[in-house]
């Protein structure tokens, strides 16, 4: 009985050489491998590069159009920008709206302080703060308190109504701390594509 597991194991391993040894059973792996990597994202190279500048830029150029100052023609350029998407380089193409064309004038950073939440709590907080348009972005931050959010308000009357009627009444918040700003010196959705080297 002691040599049983050995066995088992011998026994195991010959019976899977003949199938990994056949050429049919190298072909399916040779697939399912390639497969695996078209799944992970490639590498950018200097046109990629190029078109995601341009897009950044201009998101409303043609494909025609980026085809020429890249220096490819529109449908290899047209095939570039589908797995940027596919890949996730690219998330999304949108109008940038100007916020105080449409009223909201200021723009403010909110700390908020909050209780230990249940993770049903955690999820209610998550999805209320997505429901509400004014909040632009919310992250999760170290330090004394635990989420900052970027919120458009209309003036100072309106925010503090806001405080009080939405921001105070979201699970688990006990404190908010405001940073409202007074311009904007550089404000921006392009991201950088490869990091600076600095040494």
């Amino acid at each position: 009985m002691g040599n049983a597991p050995g066995a088992s194991v011998a026994e195991s391993g010959s019976a899977m050489r003949p199938f990994l040894d056949s050429s049919a059973s190298r072909i399916r792996y040779a697939r399912m491998a390639r497969m695996k990597d078209t799944s992970m994202p490639s590498a950018l190279d200097a046109i990629d590069i190029k078109i995601l500048e341009l897009m950044q830029k201009d998101a409303s150029l043609s494909t025609g159009e980026l085809a020429e100052r890249v220096g490819l023609s529109q449908s290899p350029c047209w095939r570039r920008i589908q797995r940027l998407r596919e890949e996730g380089y690219i998330k999304a193409v949108v109008a940038v709206v100007d916020p105080e064309r449409v009223g909201f004038k200021m723009q403010i950073f909110a700390q908020v302080k909050m209780t230990t939440l249940s993770e049903e709590d955690r999820a209610s907080f998550y999805r209320q703060i997505n429901a509400i348009p004014e909040i632009l972005e919310c992250w999760t931050v170290f330090g004394e308190m635990d989420a900052m959010m970027k919120i458009l308000a209309p003036d100072v009357t309106w925010y503090q109504d806001f405080i009080f009627s939405v921001l105070l009444k979201l699970p688990g918040v006990t404190d908010v701390r405001s940073i409202v700003t007074l311009s904007a010196q550089k404000s921006t959705l392009a991201v950088p594509l490869t990091a600076r080297q600095f040494r």
